[in-house]
């Protein structure tokens, strides 16, 4: 199969590209940098120049490579995190998520593709009522104030996939070579402290098991949505000081919410108290996805060695 990887130097694509080569596909991957070229040309893909904003762009380089799928990893998400302002920190990538998707869409109508495979998120962002685990059926809430944005092009991008009856994958809170460095240095300031009782739940997901996992939705051609997360939704109160202690860093301070919501705002209060996590049986079910890092206890260790 000729896959075409959109986004393929982030630390998902890194990760998916060389899986894919490895089972025999042939890939067209991009990038919007030509000095990252030679990085695809190195993990067996063929690299070429996109913009994934520019419909023109996306349109010649589909076209181009006349490919059998899609994978849609196209995401641009600061490496300085800004969690007061959540929808200055994700606006490019809010951006990819619904006019990048539309493009890649249109293009591969054009092109006669017969198959998408996107990107979607479930970490922290179920609907914040009931219990705290979530399937594939509940809700992803909706987002209030500066975390709408983020929400709304979530919604788009599922949306957009089902029309043509694609799969969205939700991956879980990424950790791996490259995807938490700037969250452990921070934990390691002690600048990444538990809000109120850490209640908030949280799902992870190694990077080698959700690029697992997007290839055997592509090669399935899978249609729907599916968590992509490890075995263990967790509260804060328990991953954060675990990640801590594997860092070598001292257990991160408690804060009370009042105190919190001004420091961080609201996006960070709600992560840490009302976040809900997500279970990932649909996708072991239907997939045959099976774990390398069952759970972030073990990936952690072995990540932060």
């Amino acid at each position: 199969m000729h896959v075409f990887v959109a986004g393929a130097t982030g630390v998902l694509g890194r990760r998916l590209v060389p899986q894919l080569v490895r089972r025999g596909h042939r890939v067209t991957a991009t990038t919007t940098s030509e000095a990252k070229l030679p990085m695809l040309d190195q993990m067996g893909a063929e690299g070429v120049l996109m913009d994934g904003l520019d419909a023109a762009s996306v349109g010649e380089a589909v076209a181009a490579a006349q490919p059998d799928a899609i994978a849609h990893q196209m995401t641009s998400i600061s490496p300085k995190p800004d969690m007061k302002h959540p929808d200055r920190w994700f606006a490019t990538t809010n951006r990819l998520r619904s006019e990048g998707t539309d493009h890649l869409i249109a293009a591969a109508q054009a092109t006669g593709v017969s198959h998408i495979v996107a990107q979607s998120y479930a970490s922290w962002n179920g609907e914040r009522t009931g219990g705290w685990v979530k399937t594939e059926e509940d809700p992803l809430d909706p987002g209030e104030g500066r975390m709408r944005p983020g929400a709304n092009a979530i919604r788009h991008l599922e949306d957009a996939i089902a029309e043509v009856d694609g799969a969205a994958l939700r991956y879980g809170w990424l950790y791996g070579p490259g995807a938490i460095d700037d969250t452990v240095a921070v934990v390691r300031k002690r600048q990444f402290p538990i809000v109120g009782g850490g209640a908030g739940h949280t799902s992870w997901v190694h990077l080698d098991d959700a690029a697992n996992a997007t290839v055997l939705a592509l090669e399935q051609k899978a249609q729907g949505v599916f968590n992509i997360v490890d075995d263990e939704p967790a509260p804060v109160s328990e991953w954060l000081p675990h990640l801590a202690a594997c860092a070598g860093a001292k257990p991160p301070m408690r804060v009370p919410v009042w105190l919190a919501r001004v420091l961080a705002g609201d996006f960070a209060v709600t992560l840490m108290t009302e976040g809900r996590g997500f279970t990932n049986a649909k996708a072991k079910r239907e997939l045959g996805w099976e774990l390398s890092y069952p759970s972030w206890r073990e990936g952690f260790k072995e990540e932060l060695q």
